[in-house]
């Protein structure tokens, strides 16, 4: 069985999403029925692919366990992007289906979505006509393809190395959770959305090792406390934007909460602001654990609350699986203590993840067939302790989610008033950072309030509302080098000046 409380607890809850419950047994029954509608009925076959746009619901968790035990890839989309960047992943990925729910069904469609499947009682009825044998563990395995940052303006689907078995996935899955202390032991909130691999991946992970999932959604602060308190949850996953919102509750509002159960409190995706972490250790207990980590290879660090406070500013002590090291512009291991961009070597495992349909990038990430890298600079200590300073690609990172600079740029270009334009990250207390154009304007135009509400309200036209820029600098010139490269560091260093960290 996928769930050993399918058998030993069957109608205990596994799954809820406020609206729609499963029991254990449910769950285990929907995931085999998911494995045969794909195969049988769907023609996605092991190895190919299907998708799905949907909100915070139950059935983004049986899609991507049923693509594992199916041996399949599912692409979560994020929908929240516009119908080209929407129809890009698709068509890059090589869906041949899509998973819809009502509420996105006209986004799907004006993407240009192949064959559309929707979700909630049309997909119950659909499972009920198709077997609910289980498939033979000793196939091939599958597993989600998640789409994450790139320099270029179009993010790429990433392909975690697969075990060669669904038995052996579902052991490494469980063990996997275990690494991050999911060990299955009470409920697990996920608040944010189920496109993202964190919160969604770490969930699945405990849901393994037998702990129910709640999902919210979207994030309420208010809604969030009074579950972590009513449903005794134990674990979840937050982001530093979703702290900053719980912290501005009012004193009696936060002195009033209490979550004896809740043991475990990860978070990552962004950068923390250490007066922010503090101040929910003080809150909460010492109950945060940080990881630094990507899509692509995993977490690959972990500091708790009590090692983070005696190194503070650490985003975790490198995993006994992991080695962590910095190299300079020439190559070059550095020292402990040096910075430079960090390399990853999996000490088990070779090419740990390729980049879906472009050999070029995933050979640009490896220094060799086990080290890659994620484009971070920074440096690790002599006690294993890595620090974050800088990203070398510049990717902006707003409360969690990955913003690319040049899929703004190519889209701001268009405006008539613009002549040149640079994108980059600010501070931002509340979202880790923000979205910041600078701008040169071309002959005949003047920097004016109206010319910049003009320029922002042309962006959302264009762009996802969270790509839109906060503000804008008029600049009478950009600053390029003779090769034409926008030097983007000068534009970035006001704003990032006196601080140790620039993200």
């Amino acid at each position: 069985m996928i769930f050993e409380k399918a058998r030993s607890q069957a109608g205990a809850l596994a799954l809820d999403d406020g609206t729609r419950q499963r029991s254990w047994a449910e769950l285990e029954e929907r995931v085999h029925r998911l494995t045969h509608l794909l195969h049988d009925e769907l023609g996605v076959r092991p190895h190919e692919h299907a998708a799905y746009l949907i909100g915070n619901r139950v059935e983004a968790v049986e899609l991507i366990l049923a693509s594992l035990v199916s041996g399949t890839w599912m692409t979560p989309i994020n929908h929240r992007l516009q119908p080209d960047e929407i129809a890009h992943v698709v068509r890059d990925s090589g869906a041949k289906v899509v998973f819809v729910d009502a509420e996105h069904g006209e986004l799907a469609r004006a993407a240009g979505a192949p064959e559309l499947h929707p979700v909630g009682e049309a997909l119950d009825a659909a499972l009920a006509n198709v077997s609910a044998a289980p498939l033979p563990f000793d196939g091939p395995a599958g597993g989600n393809m998640i789409y994450t940052s790139g320099t270029s303006g179009r993010p790429k689907g990433v392909k975690r190395r697969r075990p060669s078995t669904v038995e052996a996935a579902l052991a490494g899955v469980r063990a996997y959770g275990k690494t991050a202390a999911l060990d299955g032991s009470g409920p697990h909130l996920v608040t944010g959305p189920v496109y993202h691999a964190a919160p969604l991946m770490f969930a699945i992970y405990d849901l393994m090792n037998g702990a129910p999932i709640l999902i919210h959604e979207r994030f309420d602060e208010r809604h969030t406390l009074a579950t972590l308190r009513e449903r005794e949850v134990h674990h979840t996953h937050l982001v530093p934007t979703m702290f900053v919102r719980l912290l501005r509750l009012g004193e009696n509002e936060r002195h009033g909460f209490a979550a004896p159960s809740l043991h475990l409190v990860l978070h990552g995706a962004a950068p923390v602001a250490p007066a922010v972490k503090r101040r929910m250790i003080d809150w909460w207990g010492p109950i945060l654990v940080e990881y630094w980590g990507g899509t692509e290879g995993g977490v690959n660090t972990l500091v708790d609350s009590e090692e983070w406070l005696s190194h503070p500013g650490t985003v975790g002590r490198v995993l006994p699986q992991f080695e962590v090291f910095s190299v300079n512009d020439a190559g070059e291991r550095l020292a402990p203590g040096e910075e430079g961009l960090l390399y990853c070597r999996n000490k088990t495992l070779d090419r740990c993840f390729e980049y879906h349909g472009d050999e070029e990038k995933t050979a640009a990430a490896f220094l060799d067939d086990a080290t890659f890298t994620l484009g971070d600079i920074g440096r690790v200590d002599a006690e294993n302790f890595t620090y974050l300073s800088d990203r070398k690609s510049n990717l902006i990172i707003s409360g969690g989610v990955n913003i690319y600079p040049a899929e703004i740029e190519a889209a701001l270009q268009e405006h008539p008033a613009i002549a040149d334009i640079g994108v980059f990250g600010i501070p931002d207390d509340e979202w880790g950072e923000s979205v910041k154009a600078a701008v040169e304007l071309r002959p005949g135009f003047e920097p004016s309030a109206a010319l910049d509400a003009e320029i922002r309200a042309f962006a959302r036209e264009h762009l996802a509302s969270y790509k839109v820029p906060r503000s804008i600098d008029f600049e009478a010139e950009l600053p390029r080098d003779p090769n034409g490269k926008l030097l983007v560091r000068r534009l970035r260093e006001r704003y990032w000046r006196g601080r140790k960290r620039r993200i």
